[in-house]
């Protein structure tokens, strides 16, 4: 049973200029993360998406050019870039990484974020454009002829025959989402369906629904692979890391949630999150969903314990069938060290003992 690691990349900081708060970037940080993340064990980095934020494939092709093993996850939303020309983008990012790149479709939890950029599908409609949007990303990195195609969402003709990844099929894609349309077309199309960090009963829930709703659609569930997102605090003692935690929490929660402009989001993940902190702040052995912070944006489930308290919850989502595990920091790059240094060393030191660590 393998499992794999994933840290969110950097984010741009924000800078006032003339009293105007713009994103930028430190090159020198920004290389010292990224080498960080693949040197301590982190097996993905998520370059994430904003209407004011960086470039997810900029930061992609620095970040390939600056490690050695590390994969690039470039999210991607469909309105802000045609299919043919984001399918080229990845498959020539693949090929300079050596085979590092897959894609994190975005369809859109936030109406007022989409509308930024000019997108005003509703929700169903961003999720149907987002099923064609993955069709013809596929059909580009595979056909061996040019095609046309007509959708309700695109059209062109005569394309290709596109640039393929160094695998010669498609790059892996990843779809996320707690919303109906989420559920149908993440079973139906995802090599990887992405989870907030919920409960273990919860979690186990939203797996077996997705590998129903696979397997009614007449497709293999077993390949699908599922990934889910905590931020991970650990200290030398239980008690020093709840310290810590609450420390955390309530320094940065309007630096790292709350990043709607005011908004509290109304998608369906983050309405879950906020019922569950509503219902009890504490889960299982580690987890902790703050009402403070629950479902106001961004990852906002903590794992909170001992490197080894965690790494032992962390060994229950993978019994449940997760298969990679996302573990940003709380925007420290000391704190993703600390989690390379000792909770992912002893979560594949579990792993490793073979079936009777891992459990049924």
């Amino acid at each position: 049973m393998a499992v794999e690691f994933v840290h969110s990349f950097l984010q741009g900081m924000t800078r006032k200029t003339d009293g105007v708060a713009r994103k930028s970037i430190d090159p020198v940080l920004a290389d010292r993360y990224a080498r960080n993340l693949d040197e301590f064990g982190f097996d993905y980095t998520l370059l994430g998406y904003n209407s004011d934020g960086l470039d997810p494939f900029t930061v992609a092709s620095r970040v390939l050019a600056r490690t050695e093993r590390l994969k690039t996850v470039v999210a991607l939303r469909p309105n802000i870039m045609h299919p043919t020309v984001a399918a080229q983008a990845l498959a020539t990012l693949d090929q300079l990484g050596g085979g590092r790149t897959i894609v994190h479709i975005i369809s859109g939890g936030s109406d007022a974020e989409q509308r930024r950029q000019g997108d005003y599908l509703e929700k169903s409609q961003r999720y149907a454009r987002s099923a064609e949007y993955i069709e013809i990303l596929r059909r580009v990195w595979t056909e061996t002829e040019p095609f046309s195609h007509e959708g309700a969402h695109y059209r062109f003709e005569d394309f290709g025959p596109g640039s393929q990844p160094i695998s010669g099929g498609p790059l892996p894609i990843s779809i996320g989402g707690a919303s109906v349309d989420a559920f149908d077309v993440g079973a139906r199309l995802a090599d990887v369906f992405t989870l907030w960090g919920e409960p273990l009963a919860e979690t186990r829930t939203q797996i077996e629904r997705v590998r129903t709703l696979a397997a009614a659609a007449g497709r293999d569930p077993a390949p699908i692979r599922f990934w889910v997102t905590f931020r991970p605090i650990v200290a030398e003692t239980e008690e020093l890391a709840w310290a810590k935690a609450e420390r955390i929490v309530d320094a940065a929660a309007g630096r790292l949630w709350g990043t709607n402009r005011g908004a509290t989001p109304t998608n369906v993940g983050s309405v879950r999150l906020r019922e569950i902190a509503a219902r009890s702040e504490r889960h299982d052995t580690a987890l902790w969903t703050p009402p403070s912070i629950a479902g106001s944006g961004g990852a906002s489930s903590l794992l909170v314990g001992t490197p080894d308290t965690v790494a032992e919850a962390i060994l229950a989502y993978v019994r449940l069938g997760a298969d990679l595990i996302s573990l940003p920091s709380v925007g420290n790059l000391d704190e993703a060290i600390d989690t390379g240094r000792y909770v992912i060393p002893r979560v594949r030191e579990l792993l490793a003992r073979g079936p009777a660590a891992v459990g049924a």
